[in-house]
């Protein structure tokens, strides 16, 4: 068992020969494997316009997934709030905790989760980014018991104090939960590169709030676990060489194959694309409880987000139940 606590990203992912349906389908099965393993949360991503995720409409995902679970957490990791107005965001996620009080988080992210022409479909500006500070500080009011000075309420939302966390990957969202008094949840699970200098910032930086008073850092990791140490490595081996395929493909008329993608592994661009995974903890039971542990105490991390990248949905099952914290590594399959 982990003495930090994890959670779990999924980001309804839809497999080559898959369809929508049976992405839903598999996220349900995902989330009641994580309530059972012992898993703080589930998170659910915001991204548009990309036909291998279907977690576009991050609230209502989260409220099938909580009709089919009873007790796991489950939120927003994240709302990119440029792409929509704080009242709008109260409303849903008000409504998600009236409907399943104390299990609904809500995390807030600066970019837009998009391209440019998905971003203006959504009717969005540039701009809106900019704003991102006071639209945290507006949704937060309308989430609060406070009277709201312009006469609008959210309701439902109106006294719920949905629970904040500020997502980012570099020191501006450090600052911000800093400043605010909220957690922090740092995307070094493909972004690592300021991972341990913007924890430290967010720390020393940090102002108490009310609802927090001491700072909390939540820390993204990549996950692949299996029976065994070699075919976890194996298995790593090929969801490297499925995501430099994938981010190679696009843009093209058709996605490349693995024997089209793998000569492409030590490219400059596939090097880049790979150091995307430089914290990934990797092994059978034993080693990736290790991992994951040395991998919180790198990170000055007060939780840990898994995000198994098995390529597919059945083997990121088998590694989350392997790596989950309920789970004794006796009780590992063997090979």
């Amino acid at each position: 068992m982990t003495a930090v606590p994890l959670s779990v990203l999924d980001l309804a992912a839809i497999e080559e020969d898959g369809d929508i349906r049976s992405a839903l389908s598999h996220s349900v099965d995902l989330a009641r494997a994580a309530e059972t393993g012992g898993y703080r949360r589930v998170w659910y991503a915001e991204h548009h316009n990309m036909p291998s995720i279907a977690s576009s409409a991050t609230s209502v995902l989260i409220a099938h997934i909580a009709a089919h679970t009873s007790t796991i957490r489950l939120g927003a990791g994240g709302i990119m709030l440029p792409n929509h107005s704080p009242l709008v965001i109260a409303e849903q996620f008000g409504t998600l905790a009236e409907l399943h009080p104390g299990r609904i988080d809500l995390g807030l992210g600066r970019a837009p989760g998009s391209d440019g022409a998905t971003f203006r479909a959504l009717r969005r500006t540039h701009s809106a980014s900019e704003s991102f500070p006071s639209d945290v500080l507006e949704l937060q009011a309308y989430l609060s018991d406070e009277l709201p000075r312009n006469a609008v309420n959210a309701y439902p939302g109106r006294g719920t104090k949905v629970p904040l966390t500020i997502l980012g990957s570099s020191m501006f969202g450090a600052s911000l939960a800093a400043q605010l008094g909220l957690p922090y949840a740092f995307a070094s699970h493909f972004a690592p590169q300021a991972l341990t200098g913007a924890v430290a910032h967010y720390r020393a930086a940090y102002q108490p709030s009310e609802a927090h008073p001491e700072p909390h850092v939540i820390a993204g990791v990549n996950v692949v676990a299996a029976e065994t140490d070699e075919a976890a490595e194996a298995l790593f081996a090929r969801a490297e060489l499925d995501r430099v395929r994938r981010f190679l493909s696009r843009g093209r008329e058709r996605e490349l194959t693995a024997d089209e993608a793998a000569p492409l592994l030590d490219t400059p661009a596939g090097q880049e694309i790979r150091g995307m995974l430089r914290y990934t903890a990797t092994g059978g039971p034993k080693r990736v409880r290790e991992e994951l542990e040395a991998f919180a105490t790198h990170a000055d991390a007060d939780e840990l987000i898994t995000v198994h990248v098995a390529p597919t949905r059945a083997e990121q099952l088998v590694s989350l139940r392997i790596a989950a914290p309920g789970a004794a590594i006796d009780e590992a399959p063997t090979a």
